[in-house]
């Protein structure tokens, strides 16, 4: 079977509606998810630097069995085990007028425990980038833990943060792929069903791939809006990594080629 230009052009650039409901539920499910990971593992790492040996040793184990076991096996057992187990069992609730299924209650929810585990490290090790000096004389001026970690803390961590916070949404964004092995209608499960209907595997992939992308790169885009303003708030120089990079390469390489094999010698060698 031939490519399909028609077929591919079409798909890519006025979708089916069943397309752009898989598009929206990964949106969905993405955002939801990474929220909420967000204040699980802010939670988790300040368990883990509490001066409680019992609140150390929660988030220890909890970060290392989430960060030590596959998602899909977390997802898994947490939609399909706990329910053959009798433990819980995932149903369809509606919230607000919006029906909300079981298997997507329980991807968000594996989803979250998953990427909070990653987010308290994230977390902590940019916290423990504070001096403690400054929490000491916090202290001294009265400010309680909470004001201080608000205040004082949060604000200058949160610069060192941004970069693999963005990094952990991006790949969380691709991990709602396997959310398909629950039957969570997100944009690979409406993809496949799209390709069993049409039998244009090839095609239907290759869009689904460039959404994917282009996904993550509008992520990508605003991360780096959001690390250009807190560099610009510590007065640290901002521009775009791939561009200036790519910028300089052809620039050192132009350099390189006008310059000649005794222009490249050091000085103290010419010297006699």
């Amino acid at each position: 079977m031939q490519f399909d230009p028609e077929f591919f052009t079409e798909s890519l650039f006025s979708p089916s509606a069943p397309f752009l409901r898989g598009l929206m539920m990964t949106v969905a499910v993405s955002v939801i998810s990474m929220t909420l990971a967000l204040f699980v593992g802010l939670l988790v790492a300040m368990m883990a630097r509490s001066r409680f040996f019992a609140l150390r040793t929660v988030a220890g184990l909890y970060v290392w069995i989430l960060r030590g076991t596959p998602l899909l096996v977390q997802l898994v057992l947490l939609y399909m085990g706990f329910s053959a187990a009798g433990i819980f069992a995932f149903e369809t609730v509606s919230i607000a007028g919006i029906s909300i299924a079981g298997a997507v209650q329980a991807a968000v929810v594996a989803l979250t425990l998953n990427e909070s585990a990653y987010v308290a490290e994230i977390v902590r090790s940019g916290l423990e980038t504070i001096p403690k000096g400054q929490v000491e004389a916090s202290q001294i001026l009265g400010m309680t833990a909470i004001s201080t970690m608000r205040w004082v803390i949060l604000p200058q961590a949160i610069r060192t943060m941004v970069p693999p916070l963005g990094n952990t949404f991006n790949q969380l964004m691709k991990n709602t792929s396997i959310l398909s092995v629950i039957g969570v209608q997100e944009m690979f499960l409406m993809t496949q069903s799209i390709s069993s209907a049409t039998f244009r595997t090839f095609e239907i992939f290759c869009v689904a791939a460039l959404y994917y992308l282009l996904l993550t790169t509008i992520w990508t885009v605003i991360q780096w809006y959001i690390e250009r303003h807190y560099n610009h708030k510590v007065g640290l120089p901002y521009e775009i990594p791939l561009v200036s990079s790519t910028v300089r390469v052809l620039r050192s390489g132009r350099a390189g080629l006008a310059r000649s094999p005794r222009e490249e010698t050091p000085k103290e060698v010419l010297t006699p």
